[in-house]
């Protein structure tokens, strides 16, 4: 193999096995919680949630207040979202089913708040983890605001 591929080949291969560890130092510190997909089932409006907790410690539980508009922007309604327990450095999917929400009139989702948000320590404040380092984003057409 020429030697400028074989650099080249070292240079791809170092930069793709860096990828990882970027995307973890990039979550470090947030809880992120992205819209993955939605999706019609039976009447109601099933919503897929990928949630890394970029934190050191785990959440026990993890709930928040979340108002869903629709495409024209008029308040759909408010509902809860669990999340349940949420471990350090590691990524969960949650599905929430919305009853008589049609996903094709979902524009928005504002999460409000967290009305629960604990932690495994009394040191570490929940609002840390849930209000200032929350870091919300969507995969799809929907978009996630807070």
């Amino acid at each position: 193999m020429p030697r400028a591929l074989t650099s080249l080949l070292a240079v791809t291969t170092t930069a793709l096995l860096a990828l990882p560890a970027q995307a973890q130092e990039d979550a470090s510190d947030k809880l992120t919680i992205e819209l993955n997909s939605i999706e019609a089932q039976d009447g109601n409006c099933r919503m897929s949630f990928v949630v890394l907790n970029g934190f050191e410690t785990d959440l026990k539980s993890a709930v928040f207040e979340a108002v869903l508009f629709d495409k024209s922007g008029a308040v759909d309604r408010m509902t809860l979202f669990d999340f349940g327990a949420l471990p350090a450095m590691r990524t969960r999917v949650r599905q929430f089913v919305v009853p008589q929400l049609n996903c094709d009139t979902l524009g928005r989702v504002l999460i409000n708040g967290a009305q629960t948000c604990e932690t495994d320590t009394e040191t570490t404040a929940g609002e840390d983890f849930c209000g200032k380092a929350l870091h919300l984003r969507s995969r799809i057409d929907v978009e996630v605001i807070g």
